[in-house]
C-alpha cells in the first residue's frame, strides 16, 4: 500500500504540491502566532516598565514608632516584619527614618525634613564627606542656598520636646546622580515644596526630640512580579499584605497594581486578538485545502474506478485515497512549523519567560495540529464523495449535475454558522467562541450568497450574449457558470481579499491613531523634559535659546485637587505645538491673555531703594518689599524696618538685584515689629500706610502706577488688607475685623496682569466650581479664571484639564514656587543644537521623547502587535486563495484547452479563442475582488469591527475608520497583482498551447 500511495504521488506530483503548499502557508501561521503572541505581550511588558514611573514600580511601608532611644534596632524589627508581610518574591528593600524639625536660620525659622535612608551615599554625588557620626548632616545644594548654610556650618534646631539642644553640622553638599529612579520614588525622601530633606546616620535619632520618627521600608518589585508571570495575581497579594501589614498599624502605599493591571490587559488582548485572527485564517485554509481537494479530484476518479474494478475494498481504497494527503499535509506542516517559527522571532524576537515559552510551544503544536486534522478531514469528506459512487459514475468527465443538494445544505450549513457568529458578536460584544471568527464567516456568508448571484447572471447572460452574437462575452460567463467549483474558488478569493483588505485598513487605521495619540499626549513633535530651579529660570532659559520665538516653547504640567493644569508660554503656542482642530482656535488663549496683560513694572536693578510713606496708624507698622529675580527667580527680600509716624523717606539695602536683568515686584507686605527670636509679629490693630513713591535714583513706582488700582490686588483669603489706589498714592490698611492670625503678613500684590486668569478648558466644568467661583489653586492665593473656550481636548492633558499662560502664572506664584514637570516642547523644524543651546541656557534635560519614539513605545503594546498579526494572517489568506486560483486554473487546462481547439475548427476566431482562454480567471478574480470589497465593508459595519482600543482605554481622539479609501485601495491594487500574476503564470501553458496549434495548422 505505501508503494501505491508514493507511486500516486509522483504521478500527480502537481496536486501534491498545492495541498503541500496550502500545508505550509496555513501550518506557518498556526506555528508563528502562539509564538508571537506570547513574545510579543512580553516586550508589550517591558515597554511599560520602561515607560512606568519609578512610583509604580515599589511598594512603601511606613509608620510613626517611639524608638525609645535605639532607632537602629527599632528600624531593623520593623524591616523583618515588613518583609514578612509583603508578597513572596518582592525582594529586599531599603530602610529609612524621617522627621520633620525646625532650623534657626538668621532671624527666622524654616520647616525642613531630617531623614537616614540606606545607600544614600551612594546615589549622591557629594561636594564633601558622607555622614558618619551622630549630628552630621548632609544638605542640598538648592537647600544650601535657602538656608544660607555651606559645608561647616552648624544647624541650629528649634527643640520643644527635650531640654537638651540639637546642633547639626554639615558635612557636605548632595546632589541626586538619578533623580527620577526608583531609589528618589518615595515622597518621604524628596522634596514637594521646601527645601530637600537634610540626611544623616541612625544615630541622630537618639536625641529626645527625634524618639517618634516615621520609619520606611520601600522595595522595588521584581519585573516577574509586575508582569504577573505564571500567572501571579499583584493586584491580590498587595492587597493580602496590606491587612495583614494594617493589623499591626503599618501602611502600604503602593501605585504597582494599575501598572500590573495594564500589563495584564494588554496580555489579554493580545493572545485573544491573535486566537481569533488565528480562527479565522484556519477556516480559510479547511476551505482552500477542500477547495484543492475537489479540484485534484476529477483525475483521481479513474484511480477509484480502477481499484473497484480490481475488487480493492472500501476500506483500501480510502487508505490510498486519503495516503496521497497524508504526504503532502504532513510535509507541510514539517516545513512551516520551523518556518513559522523563524517569521514570529523576527516579527517579536524570543520569548523570555520559561513559562511562556512552554506554552507558546504547546499551543504552537495544538494549532498546527488544527491545521492537520482540520485538513484531513476536510479531504477525507471530499473523497468520500466518490468512493461510493459507481464505477460508471466515475469515469464519466462531467459532473452529476448543477442541483446535487449536497451543495446547497453545505451553503445552509455555513450560513447557519455565520449567523450564530454575528449573533454572540452582537450580544455578548466579545469575541467568544464563533464570535472570533465572525469577521470571516460574515464574509464567507456574503461570499456564498453573492456565488449564488453569479452563477445565475452568468448562466442567463451567457446564453443571452451568444444569442446577439457576442461570443467573447458569452462565451467566459458561460465557462463560469459551467465550470465545476468556480462558485467554491470565487468564495474562496471574496473571504480572503476581505481578511487582506480588513486586515491592512485596520494596520493602517491603528498606526494613524498611534501618531494622533502621540501627537497628542506629547503636544509637539518633540518634547524634552529639564530640570530648572523655578519657572522665571525655565522661561528665561528658553527664550534666551530661542529668542526668535518659532523653535521651542517653556511647559509645565501641573496637577492640583482642582484639574490637570498645562502652563504654556502662549506667545509661542501656535509656531510649537502640534494644534488639532479638537483644541479650538489656536489664537483664541494667546489673544486673550495678550488683552489681560499690562504694562510690567520697571525692574529693580540698584543696591538701595528708598520709599516714600506716610504711616497713618497709631501702632509701629513694619513694611517689607518683596521682590524677585528675573532671570534666577530667587527671592529678594527688602526690609524698611518699623515705621515711625507721618510721612517719611526710608533706604534699605538691596542684595541681589544688580544682575541683569534685575528684579521685578512681588508685593508690599505690612507686620508688626520683629520679636527678640526673629519671628514675624502680626500687623497691630488698625495697621495703616500710604505709599507715595519708590525709586532707585530713578522712579521704580511714581503716581500713575501707585495710583492705579489695576496694578495692585489683595490675597484671595482672609479678611487680610483694605487697599485703596487714588490720587498718586496706594493705602494699605489692615481690616480692624482681622484675627491676629489674619494681620500676619498682610500684602498687597504687584500685578502686571489683570484677572481672571484667562484658561482653556477641556471636559466638564470640575466639581468644585459647579457651585461657586472658578478659582485655581497652587499659585500663591486662590486665582480667579475665566474660561475662554470650552473644547473636547487640548494637548498633553488630553480631555480633561486647563491650559494657561505660565508667564502669568509664574507671576502669580511669585516667590512661592509649585513646581510640576518642566518641559521644552520645540517645533518640528528646530535647529540640530536647540538642546545644546538650551543645556549651556542652564538646563538640564532628563529625558527626550518624540512623537516617532512614543509610537513605537506604543507600537509594543496590544492593539498595535494585533494587527499586525493579522496583516500576517491577510497576506496568508490571500496566498491560500492564490494558490487556489492557480489549481483551478491548472486543473481546467486540459480539457479547456480541448474545447477551445474544437471552437476553433468550427470558425471561432483566433482572438476570441485566446481571451476566452484567460478572461475566464480574469473575471472570476475580478468578480472576487469586488465581492471581497463588498464583503469587507459589510463584515466591518455588521460585526462592529473597529480599530482596536488603546489598552489603557485612551480615548481623547475618535479613532481613525477602519477602512481607509486610500488603504483599501492600495490593499485592492497588491490582491489583483497578487491573484492576476498567479492566473497568468498558471494559464501561461494554455496559452502556449493554444499558440502551437494555431502554428500546427
Amino acid at each position: 500500500m505505501f508503494a501505491l500511495v508514493f507511486g500516486a504521488v509522483r504521478t500527480r506530483a502537481a496536486q501534491v504540491l498545492t495541498i503541500l503548499v496550502l500545508t505550509v502557508l496555513a501550518a506557518a501561521v498556526a506555528a508563528a502566532g502562539p509564538w508571537y503572541g506570547f513574545a510579543a505581550v512580553n516586550n508589550a511588558a517591558d515597554a511599560y516598565l520602561d515607560a512606568a514611573p519609578s512610583s509604580q514600580r515599589t511598594v512603601a511601608v511606613t509608620s510613626r514608632l517611639d524608638t525609645r532611644g535605639d532607632p537602629t534596632g527599632t528600624l531593623s524589627r520593623f524591616a523583618d516584619q515588613v518583609r514578612a508581610g509583603l508578597p513572596p518574591g518582592a525582594g529586599t528593600g531599603l530602610k529609612g527614618l524621617s522627621a520633620s524639625i525646625s532650623v534657626q536660620t538668621g532671624s527666622t525659622a524654616t520647616t525642613i525634613d531630617l531623614a537616614f535612608r540606606d545607600e544614600f551615599c551612594d546615589r549622591v554625588r557629594l561636594d564633601g564627606a558622607c555622614p558618619a557620626s551622630a549630628g552630621e548632616v548632609a544638605v542640598s545644594h538648592d537647600a544650601a542656598r535657602q538656608l544660607g548654610v555651606a559645608t561647616g556650618d552648624v544647624l541650629t534646631v528649634l527643640t520643644t520636646t527635650s531640654g537638651v539642644p540639637l546642633k547639626l553640622t554639615v558635612t557636605g553638599l548632595y546632589a541626586r546622580t538619578d533623580p527620577t529612579g526608583t531609589y528618589w520614588s518615595s515622597r518621604l525622601f524628596r522634596s514637594a515644596s521646601g527645601p530637600d530633606p537634610m540626611f544623616t546616620v541612625t544615630g541622630t535619632f537618639e536625641h529626645k526630640h527625634l524618639a517618634t520618627p516615621t520609619v520606611a521600608y520601600d522595595v522595588v518589585l521584581p519585573n516577574a512580579l509586575l508582569r504577573g508571570d505564571g500567572g501571579f495575581d499583584l493586584s491580590a497579594a498587595l492587597l493580602a499584605s496590606d491587612r495583614l501589614l494594617g493589623q499591626s498599624q503599618l501602611r502600604l502605599n503602593s501605585q504597582a497594581t494599575p501598572l500590573h493591571l495594564a500589563i495584564v490587559r494588554d496580555r489579554g488582548t493580545i493572545l485573544e486578538g491573535i486566537s481569533a485572527s488565528g480562527l479565522q485564517l484556519l477556516v480559510v485554509t479547511w476551505f482552500a485545502l477542500g477547495l484543492a481537494g475537489w479540484y485534484t479530484l476529477r483525475d483521481r476518479r479513474a484511480d477509484a474506478a480502477l481499484l473497484k474494478l480490481r475488487g480493492v475494498s472500501r476500506f483500501g481504497r480510502l487508505r490510498l485515497a486519503l495516503g496521497q494527503h497524508l504526504v503532502p499535509l504532513i510535509g507541510g506542516a514539517l516545513i512551516g512549523t520551523p518556518l513559522g517559527y523563524l517569521v514570529a522571532w523576527a516579527l517579536a524576537g524570543p520569548v523570555p519567560v520559561a513559562v511562556d515559552r512552554q506554552t507558546a510551544l504547546l499551543w504552537s503544536a495544538l494549532s498546527v495540529g488544527a491545521v492537520l486534522a482540520g485538513g484531513f478531514a476536510v479531504l477525507a469528506a471530499v473523497e468520500a464523495t466518490v468512493l461510493g459512487r459507481p464505477v460508471s459514475a466515475l469515469l464519466q468527465r462531467a459532473g452529476s449535475g448543477r442541483g446535487a443538494w449536497r451543495p446547497a445544505l453545505v451553503d445552509v450549513v455555513l450560513l447557519a454558522v455565520a449567523t450564530a457568529a454575528l449573533y454572540q458578536v452582537r450580544s455578548a460584544g466579545s469575541g467568544d467562541g464563533l464570535g472570533r471568527a465572525a469577521l470571516a464567516l460574515v464574509a464567507l456568508a456574503v461570499g456564498l450568497l453573492a456565488a449564488r448571484l453569479l452563477n445565475r447572471l452568468t448562466d442567463r447572460g451567457g446564453a443571452a450574449a451568444l444569442r446577439a452574437g457576442r461570443l467573447r462575452v458569452g462565451l467566459t460567463a458561460l465557462r463560469i457558470s459551467r465550470s465545476p467549483g468556480s462558485d467554491r474558488l470565487f468564495v474562496l478569493v471574496v473571504v480572503s481579499v476581505a481578511l487582506f483588505v480588513t486586515a491592512a485598513g485596520g494596520w493602517a487605521a491603528e498606526s494613524a491613531g498611534r501618531t494622533a495619540r502621540s501627537d497628542a499626549d506629547l503636544g509637539a513633535s518633540r518634547v524634552l523634559t529639564v530640570g530648572a530651579a523655578n519657572r522665571t529660570v525655565l522661561l528665561n532659559a528658553v527664550r534666551t535659546a530661542d529668542p526668535g520665538g518659532r523653535e521651542a516653547m517653556a511647559v509645565v504640567r501641573n496637577r492640583n485637587d482642582t484639574a490637570q493644569v498645562l502652563e504654556v508660554d502662549t506667545a509661542r503656542l501656535a509656531a510649537v505645538a502640534a494644534w488639532r482642530s479638537e483644541y479650538g482656535p489656536p489664537g483664541v488663549l494667546p489673544d486673550a491673555v495678550a488683552a489681560a496683560s499690562l504694562t510690567p513694572l520697571p525692574l529693580v536693578t540698584g543696591d538701595r531703594l528708598t520709599v516714600t510713606v506716610r504711616r497713618e496708624s497709631a501702632a509701629v507698622v513694619a513694611l517689607t518689599l518683596h521682590l524677585l529675580h528675573e532671570t534666577t527667580g530667587q527671592p529678594v527680600k527688602v526690609s524698611f524696618g518699623g515705621l515711625r509716624a507721618g510721612d517719611q523717606k526710608v533706604t534699605a539695602p538691596v542684595s541681589g538685584c544688580t544682575a541683569a536683568p534685575g528684579c521685578r515686584l512681588v508685593r508690599w507686605e505690612l507686620t508688626g515689629p520683629p520679636r527678640p527670636d526673629g519671628r514675624v509679629r502680626p500687623s497691630p490693630p488698625g495697621s495703616a500706610v500710604v505709599l507715595r513713591g519708590l525709586d532707585q535714583g530713578g522712579a521704580v513706582l511714581g503716581g500713575a502706577a501707585l495710583g492705579d488700582i489695576t496694578r495692585w490686588r489683595v490675597g484671595t483669603t482672609g479678611a487680610a488688607i483694605d487697599l485703596v489706589a487714588a490720587d498718586g498714592t496706594l493705602r494699605l490698611a489692615a481690616d480692624d475685623n482681622a484675627t491676629e492670625v489674619d494681620r500676619i503678613g498682610i500684602e498687597a500684590w504687584a500685578s502686571d496682569h489683570l484677572l481672571p486668569l484667562p484658561a482653556l478648558l477641556a471636559g466638564p466644568v470640575p466639581d468644585r466650581w459647579r457651585d461657586g467661583e472658578a478659582l485655581l489653586p497652587g499659585y500663591g492665593e486662590l486665582t480667579p479664571v475665566q474660561v475662554v473656550r470650552n473644547v473636547t481636548a487640548l494637548p498633553a492633558v488630553g480631555s480633561s484639564g486647563l491650559i494657561v499662560d505660565l508667564d502669568s502664572t509664574r507671576r502669580l506664584a511669585a516667590d512661592s514656587d509649585p513646581g510640576g514637570q518642566f518641559q521644552v516642547w520645540l517645533a518640528p523644524d528646530a535647529r540640530p543644537g536647540i538642546v545644546e543651546a538650551l543645556t549651556a541656557a542652564g538646563l538640564t534635560v532628563s529625558d527626550d521623547t518624540d512623537v516617532a519614539g512614543l509610537a513605537a513605545r506604543l507600537g509594543t503594546q496590544g492593539p498595535a502587535v494585533l494587527v499586525r498579526f493579522e496583516l500576517l494572517a491577510g497576506v496568508a489568506a490571500l496566498l491560500l486563495a492564490a494558490a487556489a486560483v492557480a489549481v483551478a486554473a491548472t486543473v481546467d487546462r486540459r480539457s479547456l484547452a480541448e474545447q477551445l481547439a474544437a471552437l476553433r475548427l468550427q470558425g471561432l476566431p483566433r482572438r476570441v479563442t485566446v481571451s476566452t482562454g484567460w478572461a475566464g480567471t480574469a473575471a472570476l478574480i475580478v468578480a472576487g475582488l469586488a465581492g471581497g470589497v463588498l464583503a469587507a465593508l459589510l463584515a466591518v459595519d455588521v460585526t462592529g469591527r473597529t480599530v482596536p482600543p488603546f489598552t489603557d482605554g485612551w480615548a481623547v481622539l475618535p479613532p481613525p475608520g477602519p477602512l481607509d479609501p486610500v488603504t483599501t485601495a492600495l490593499a485592492v491594487v497588491v490582491a489583483l497583482a497578487v491573484l492576476g500574476v498567479t492566473g497568468r503564470i498558471a494559464l501561461q501553458p494554455l496559452m502556449r498551447s493554444l499558440r502551437d496549434r494555431e502554428a500546427g495548422r
